[in-house]
């Protein structure tokens, strides 16, 4: 089964003159696709760009869909002396 995904343009979403359009789309789909900020090539500030967008937008459509997101919840272990 294939999925759609949106480009940044598609959304309304320019791409600053400054960065590299190929790395910020990259940086967009990794986050619908579900990636996480892992390798080294994700901390280039083009993708980061891209991925902070996408995520913005990820958010906003889930509030439109009235689907809430609650915070992840911490875990720690906490070792006795």
């Amino acid at each position: 089964m294939s999925y759609y995904y949106p480009r940044p343009q598609d959304v309304g979403i320019e791409v600053p003159v400054f960065l590299r359009q190929k790395r910020f789309c990259a940086g967009f789909e990794h986050v619908l696709k579900g990636g996480r900020l892992s390798k080294v090539e994700y901390l280039r500030r083009s993708f980061r760009l891209g991925y902070r967008a996408a995520k913005l937008y990820v958010r906003e459509l889930r509030r439109q869909q009235g689907i809430l997101s609650f915070p992840i919840r911490g875990r720690f272990r906490v070792k006795a002396i």
